[in-house]
């Protein structure tokens, strides 16, 4: 490559980087994995290091490249390739300066947050996938401290949002983004909505002010239940829990943050007066004495072999975590070695008498992160799903391949944007990942497997249904079909409303609902409710009983409950959770329909957004006339009974398989008992009840004291026991 050549790719990098960074850091999205934007960032420090820019200008920032995740990507870069370069580069303090991001801490700053400046900086951590250049480091620290036999711990990275937390006196009184790294956004009113998270700290000694850093994430199966809201409201599915979670904090509405269940675990300390611990591993001990939310497991090891073996252990076990790891970190233990001169921060002096620049990284930690899961395949077509709002989601379908413990025959493609920027073609040889371990996405087009006559993908523009002209409202990436007669739209609606997570009408399944259609016995979901027997006897050669089990079962969903009627009606952003609150607050579809705006807010957990979504659905003449009908096909939902004084406001958690009931059926009699059902559990919660292959729920209760039930136990608290 040539000079000009590499300043050429060198400012190609740094606005590819720089646009990631913007989506990542400011609008919680990823249009490429973590892995791939490491790759783009060892590619430009590289280059950096090859080819200085023009006119000897050096980068500003003072330490490693750094990664959006947390972590700096592409340690290995700097590890050992040209450590004499990058000590004038850093320590410059006279050259003119090129920003390059392969040096800047990402900024998570955004409007509507008061800017906090934190006490420490937050600084970030040099990563690297390679075993050698782990060793790299240990051996680095070796010869600075003079001994080979140093002590370690190994966490797991959680692939969250960076926070910090400042306690005063014991008092929770501020919460922080990392924002750039000097100072953040306070999220403080947002966290404060954390299950799970002491707003005091118990037991002693006290300091008078600390910071205690940590990530902000969704557990798996919060994720999977606001994918499945998204499902029932016909919207798109988010595509990974980090970015939900960025996402979530970052909202203006309080109450919309409650309803997201976030969850916080610590491990990092900032600035703290006077000092209460003098190693990582004692202030992992006394983050639990105080109550805090901590890492599942960590290890105290010595030397880099024992390292080495915690790092394959943690990847042994990891996906049983409640949490998304993407990796490990790595720390000296002892606080006395982490503040050594020779070791210290990159961008400090090597002497450690003065800071030539920001600390960007510690040189005491660094991360190992773990490959991700991929898989190559190709792309046999790409399809385009029709939702009951109309939305056009492009779904690629793939030569079957195993990844990650499944079968892969399918994967999402989000929307047209994705599309246009990958450039993804049918045909074309492609990488396929999991993103946060559940939804499989395609990340990589392979361009060198691609076949000489390759086409574009034109992303419709009209309905591939009805072929109405789709649309796109602004600020949205969503193309839709606004024809409410579209014949898929009104399938997927029916199908809702008469699926189990709606009002359960046995034997009406996709393919049922679809035969209907077809011959006409239905056009609207009231229809379902005028249906007889003699409608049926034609469509199958089994006679009168299957006709009559259908009609049977319709027949009993007539006074379904309340929330299943009000979630079947498919109202945008609400879901089961929502319909469940909407019914407990109006206990009847004629109050809900009257209800104002002011009314719905009133409803724990509605935000703005929900409640004018609510109104603006029961506004529509044809939303009306459908609540007019179901009444006149006989359809009279039932009121949710009155709450169990016993179990009114319980909190339970449900783990495992039990030997008896579903899932499905606990709940039910959780809730009509009065309790409440959580995803996590937490110092609030009342009980947790636990089947066979319960994992890590029951750990984390027994550590917490909260009272564990097997299913026998369970029932005979239901019924009074």
């Amino acid at each position: 490559m040539s000079p000009a050549e590499a300043q050429q790719r060198k400012a190609e990098l740094r606005a590819k980087i720089a646009h990631h960074n913007e989506l990542y850091y400011r609008r919680a999205e990823s249009t490429i994995s973590d892995f791939e934007y490491d790759r783009l960032k060892r590619e430009l420090a590289d280059l950096e290091t090859q080819f200085p820019d023009v006119g000897g200008t050096t980068i500003t920032g003072g330490g490693l490249p750094q990664n959006r995740s947390s972590t700096a990507a592409a340690a290995n870069v700097f590890i050992g390739h040209n450590p004499t370069y990058y000590q004038s580069v850093f320590l410059s303090a006279t050259a003119p300066a090129i920003e390059s991001p392969t040096v800047q801490i990402g900024d998570d700053r955004t409007e509507g947050f008061a800017r906090v400046k934190h006490r420490q900086a937050m600084t970030t951590l040099d990563n690297t996938y390679d075993e050698a250049e782990l060793r790299e480091f240990h051996a680095r620290l070796a010869k600075a401290l003079g001994t080979d036999d140093l002590g370690y711990t190994v966490e797991p990275k959680i692939d969250g949002v960076a926070v910090s937390l400042t306690y005063e006196r014991g008092k929770l009184v501020r919460a922080v983004t990392r924002g750039d790294g000097e100072e953040g956004d306070d999220v403080t009113v947002n966290v404060r909505t954390i299950r799970g998270l002491p707003q005091s700290l118990r037991g002693a000694p006290i300091p008078a002010v600390i910071e205690i850093r940590g990530e902000i994430f969704l557990g798996d199966e919060e994720f999977r239940r606001i994918n499945q809201q998204q499902e029932e409201a016909g919207e798109p599915a988010y595509a990974n829990p980090r970015n939900l979670a960025a996402g979530t904090i970052k909202q203006l509405d309080p109450k919309l943050v409650a309803s997201r269940k976030l969850e916080v675990v610590l491990y990092g300390l900032g600035y703290c007066e006077p000092a209460v611990v003098d190693s990582q591993s004692a202030y992992h001990a006394q983050l639990k004495a105080w109550g805090l939310p901590v890492v599942e497991q960590f290890w105290t090891v010595r030397g880099i072999d024992a390292v080495w073996a915690a790092i394959q252990e943690l990847d042994r076990t990891r996906r049983g975590f409640a949490y998304a790891t993407d990796g490990t970190v790595v720390k000296l233990d002892r606080f006395e070695q982490q503040r050594h001169p020779k070791i210290g921060y990159r961008g400090m002096a090597a002497d450690g008498r003065a800071e030539a620049a920001r600390k960007l990284s510690p040189r005491w930690a660094c991360a190992y992160k773990f490959a991700p899961d991929r898989a190559e395949t190709r792309i046999r077509d790409i399809t385009i799903q029709v939702g009951r709002t109309g939305a056009l989601t492009p779904v690629a379908e793939l030569d079957p391949v195993f990844l990650a413990g499944t079968t892969v025959k399918r994967a999402t493609l989000h929307n047209a944007d994705e599309i246009a920027r990958k450039d993804v073609r049918i045909g074309d040889a492609v990488l396929v990942e999991k993103a946060g371990e559940i939804i499989p996405a395609v990340v990589a087009v392979l361009l060198e497997k691609r076949s000489a006559g390759s086409q574009p993908y034109a992303f419709p523009r009209s309905c591939p249904v009805c072929h109405t002209a789709v649309t796109r409202a602004e600020g949205e990436v969503v193309w839709r079909c606004p024809n409410p007669l579209c014949p898929e739209k009104v399938r997927r609606r029916i199908e809702h409303f008469a699926s189990k997570a709606s009002v359960d009408i046995e034997g009406l399944g996709e393919e049922m609902v679809a035969l209907l259609l077809e011959k006409e016995l239905i056009r609207t979901i009231p229809d379902i409710f005028r249906l007889k027997v003699e409608d049926l006897l034609p469509l199958k050669k089994s006679g009168e009983v299957w006709a009559r089990n259908l009609i049977d079962g319709i027949e009993a969903r007539r006074t379904a409950d309340l929330w299943r009627v009000i979630n079947g009606l498919g109202i945008p952003q609400v879901g089961s959770a929502a319909a469940k609150d909407l019914a407990r607050t109006f206990r009847s579809l004629d109050a809900l329909a009257v209800a104002t705006e002011a009314d719905l807010l009133r409803v724990g957990g509605f935000g703005e957004k929900t409640a004018a979504a609510v109104r603006a659905w029961f506004a529509e003449p044809t939303n009306r006339k459908l609540i007019r009908e179901l009444e006149m096909a006989g359809v009279t939902p039932t009121p949710p009974a009155a709450a169990s004084s016993a179990l009114s406001g319980k909190t339970f958690v449900l783990t495992g398989t039990l030997p008896t009931l579903s899932r499905e059926g606990a709940t039910a009699k959780i809730e009509a008992a009065g309790g409440k059902v959580s995803g996590s559990v937490s110092k609030k919660t009342h009980y947790v009840v636990a089947g066979e292959e319960a994992g890590s729920k029951l750990d984390k209760a027994r550590s917490l004291g909260v009272e564990v039930l097997n299913e026998a136990q369970f029932l005979k608290l239901i019924e009074g026991g």
